[in-house]
């Protein structure tokens, strides 16, 4: 019987280098902008550890879905509501239940890098929290399309994590040419399960920070930031990674939450 964790490799590809995420680091907004206050409602902060933060999206009332390399602990805490990292009136300050991280989630080929929250509280919606609902198929996204991505990431390579939420728009970039020699030389490979998107001459990225975040392509929900070139944002060499909302993912997702979603 098939693995159904296999994960889609090229059949050109005979030998894969491993790209290793440090152990507990939030990857990968750099050259976007701050955007109006409590305008993306959907965006979750979590702030893991005192200086580690990823992102989310809520997509029920008491569950967040967000990169499984985002490993929460028993004093992380997930925020709805921010605009700002620090305090706001806003701000509805949640703890995780129980984490849920994609069974097949590879951390050396960093295929599946996606992971549900199950939060002990509902949210309260409102205009500050909303929830961003799935996408009903699991299509591909073409090359050229236009993509967005918030988070509170690093806004350039050694600055400390942004904040206030920022965003960028960036351009879907077809799997070849991430994968060639000038790309990440599949190294690793960016598989079919996978989105590449940012700016080919490079300035436009997610970055530490914003992982778990969600890549909105056209008003639709797509991706999820996963990693980027290992020490750099922004590198015309290494684009964003995005983990693909693809039909068997969204099967998981939806089977995993009972049906809230």
């Amino acid at each position: 019987m098939r693995n159904p964790c296999a994960p889609w490799v090229s059949s050109l590809t005979t030998v894969i280098f491993l790209l290793l995420i440090p152990e507990g680091g939030c990857e990968r907004i750099i050259g976007g902008d701050t955007v109006v206050p409590h305008s993306r409602p959907y965006m979750v902060l979590l702030k893991l550890k005192p200086d580690s933060v990823c992102a989310g999206a809520l997509i029920a009332k008491n569950w967040v879905l967000t990169a499984a390399h985002c490993i929460p602990g028993k004093k992380s805490e997930v925020i709805l509501g921010a605009h700002s990292i620090k305090k706001e009136p806003e701000q509805q300050i949640l703890s995780v239940k129980k984490a849920y991280p994609y069974p097949c989630f590879d951390k050396h080929t960093h295929e599946g890098d996606l992971q549900l929250l199950r939060l002990k509280k509902k949210a309260t919606l409102n205009k500050n929290v909303a929830i961003l609902h799935l996408p009903k198929k699991g299509d591909d996204v073409k090359p050229g399309t236009r993509c967005h991505v918030a988070g509170w990431g690093r806004f350039h390579n050694k600055s400390p994590p942004s904040d206030t939420l920022r965003e960028v728009n960036i351009t879907v970039i077809d799997r070849k040419i991430c994968n060639d020699e000038k790309h990440y030389n599949f190294n690793p490979v960016i598989g079919l399960n996978m989105i590449c998107a940012g700016n080919l001459r490079g300035g436009k990225d997610s970055c530490y920070g914003d992982s778990g975040g969600p890549l909105l392509c056209e008003g639709i929900f797509r991706g999820i930031t996963a990693f980027g070139l290992e020490g750099t944002c922004g590198d015309p060499k290494g684009p964003g990674i995005y983990t693909l909302l693809s039909d068997k993912h969204l099967d998981w997702i939806r089977k995993t939450a009972k049906g809230a979603v």
